[in-house]
Parts: structure tokens; C-alpha cells; sequence
């Protein structure tokens, strides 16, 4: 994890969360807000209709190539927010397994919401973020 991010754990709260519960950015750094990184191709299609699972590795996927362009690495992400359309737990789990995987170690604080619908046609994943690039590095 770059020094200038750090990820709070806080044991007065469960530890059944599978992040941190904060996360603290030491100046100076340079903020980093990713649009909601969606199941699209390269053509703009959406990929993996019907497939929670497929559409969360292209979404992490696609989040990686616009943090990439930004001067950002997943290590950077201080904040993310996975939005999936269902109202089914067990759809929210397994996409949080792929957005988790993703991180590894690093377990930046994040909100995971079930919601009706998201933007393009067959769309059930969108995941947004903020990173913290240390300034000058």
C-alpha cells in the first residue's frame, strides 16, 4: 500500500467486514474520482448479459485501465462504492467476491447497494472509486 494511504481498521466495530472502515490520505496527494466503471466492451457493448459474476471482471477490469490513465493503481483506492442491479443477496455477495478479489490485500472502506436498475441495456454491475496519488512521486 503506497505510505500515503492508510487503511483503518477499527475494533470497537465487527470485524466481519471484509474492508477497512476508513481510510486516511496523507498530503500532499491528488484526488482521483473514477466515473461508475460499467460492463463494457470496447465497442460499448455490455458484456455477460444475465452474468453477475462475468460483468464484475469487466467492470474491475475497465476500473484498473481508467485508474491506469489517471496516474492511478487499485493500491491508490481509498473509497469505492459497487453498485448491483438485484435485490437478491446472494448477487450482491458474489459480485463483492470479484471486487474484493480484485483489491487483495488491499481492502479499501466501500458500500455495497442493491439497486433497480443501472444505465445501459443488460447492465448489473457499476463500480466507482476514489484514489489518492501522492504528489511528485
Amino acid at each position: 500500500m503506497p505510505e500515503h494511504v492508510a487503511l483503518l481498521r477499527v475494533p470497537a466495530l465487527s470485524d466481519v467486514a471484509e474492508y477497512a472502515y476508513a481510510a486516511t490520505v496523507e498530503s500532499p496527494a491528488r484526488l482521483v474520482f473514477t466515473a461508475g466503471a460499467c460492463p463494457l466492451d470496447a465497442e460499448g457493448r455490455t458484456v455477460a448479459p444475465g452474468d453477475h459474476a462475468a460483468q464484475a471482471r469487466q467492470v474491475v477490469a475497465n476500473l484498473q485501465t481508467a485508474l491506469a490513465a489517471a496516474g492511478a493503481s487499485r493500491t491508490d483506492v481509498v473509497k469505492t462504492t459497487v453498485y448491483v442491479a438485484s435485490s437478491r443477496q446472494a448477487d450482491l455477495v458474489t459480485v463483492w467476491e470479484v471486487v474484493r478479489d480484485f483489491f487483495g490485500d488491499h481492502d479499501p472502506p466501500s458500500t455495497l447497494l442493491g439497486v433497480t436498475v443501472l444505465g445501459y441495456p443488460d447492465q448489473l454491475v457499476e463500480v466507482e472509486a476514489v484514489a489518492a496519488v501522492r504528489t511528485g512521486a
